[in-house]
């Protein structure tokens, strides 16, 4: 633990880096999986289940959080840590996406956005300065940039605008991250230019002469399909800081968090494990299963019977089927908390493979247990 953000790597295999991110709230091991917190809380389950998993780690969103309850009151209350009941790193992102997706009425200028909420239709601003004081105010050990996250397909000359936009949104979220920003907070810029080469590299060149802590690539995980983010990855990373962390946002799904892991990437949120929790899906060993299907009604045996979590090992799939069916609040709790447990499990797993040199043969067994292709 140190009172400065820092990030070390200690071992390498390949692209792959296994190292360790310091807050002054404690120590982050990656590559690491961050379970999203939308709304100040990881959705049907308890802060302290969530670290029992593994996790060093969670993300808030600054869109809903300053619609509802709202930076202030989060604030006066003693900060998001507090809030949440969540005393380790949190990382916010910037509101920028969601503002893009979920808002009624949007206007993007130089400025920032405007926009309507989507829950009661109240307008506001969101420019680069105004996202990083809500994100002080929550009080965020890792905060993002304002950006803009063009959808692809995307034109050339409309995604360079766009990503232009970005750069200069990023200088002016650095000065403002520079005045309200408390020492050991850190601040990582986005990579944008959609799935073009040479957008992608004068985007990172940008931000790098801006000067940040850590670097994103963002833009990706909508939809362009696992391959074209695999290979916007191939021409991204290695111009990337050795020195800094580097986080894809939004992904993603077992299989897309390998392949970027063998491709340098250290940091990944998403809301699969949750979500697919919340609605029967289970992730295991030999790959996702749903819960729901007629199959699992007579069957006694658990999702992982040598599992450390007790929603994997101590709940027979056949009862886990029953409360699905039942509509009991109970079966999304525990398929939650399994699917984080396999993820941090993941994560454990490709930091040790890294660690020994094995990475290819973590992939060879991952691709036959599950049948999935890492590309």
């Amino acid at each position: 633990m140190t009172a400065n953000f820092t990030f070390s790597v200690g071992a390498t295999d390949g692209a792959a880096r296994k190292g360790v991110i310091s807050t002054p709230r404690g120590d982050i091991a990656t590559p690491a999986f961050m379970p999203v917190g939308t709304a100040g809380t990881v959705k049907a389950m308890l802060p302290e289940h969530v670290r029992a998993t593994g996790a060093d780690i969670v993300l808030g969103n600054t869109y809903h959080l300053m619609l509802r309850p709202g930076a202030e009151r989060v604030s006066r209350l003693g900060g998001l840590h507090k809030f949440m009941n969540w005393p380790r790193p949190i990382l916010t992102d910037s509101g920028g996406f969601q503002v893009m997706s979920l808002s009624k009425l949007r206007k993007l200028t130089e400025e920032g956005v405007s926009f309507q909420s989507h829950i009661d239709g109240s307008k506001h601003m969101l420019t680069p300065e105004r996202s990083i004081e809500i994100q002080c105010l929550l009080g965020a050990d890792i905060q993002m940039q304002l950006d803009e996250c063009p959808a692809i397909p995307i034109a050339e000359e409309a995604a360079r605008e766009s990503m232009l936009l970005s750069a200069r949104w990023a200088a002016r979220s650095k000065a403002a991250f520079a005045e309200k920003s408390t020492p050991g907070q850190a601040l990582f810029g986005i990579v944008q230019g959609a799935n073009y080469e040479t957008l992608r590299r004068e985007s990172l060149e940008r931000l790098m002469e801006i000067g940040f802590s850590g670097y994103s690539v963002g833009g990706l995980a909508v939809g362009e399909g696992r391959e074209e983010m695999f290979r916007v990855l191939d021409f991204t990373c290695p111009h990337m800081p050795t020195d800094k962390p580097r986080y894809l946002m939004g992904v993603g799904k077992p299989a897309d968090i390998i392949g970027a892991v063998a491709r340098g990437i250290d940091m990944f949120d998403c809301v699969a494990p949750t979500r697919s929790g919340r609605h029967g899906q289970a992730w295991t060993i030999s790959g996702p299963i749903n819960i729901k299907n007629a199959q699992f009604a007579d069957d006694p045996t658990p999702l992982d019977p040598g599992s450390s979590c007790p929603a994997s090992r101590d709940y027979s799939k056949a009862y886990l089927h029953h409360l699905f069916r039942a509509g009991e609040y109970l079966g999304p709790m525990l398929l939650t908390w399994h699917n984080l447990q396999y993820y941090q499990d993941l994560m454990a797993g490709l930091r040790s493979a890294i660690a020994a040199g094995q990475l290819t043969d973590f992939i060879t067994d991952f691709k036959a247990a599950t049948g999935e292709t890492v590309v």
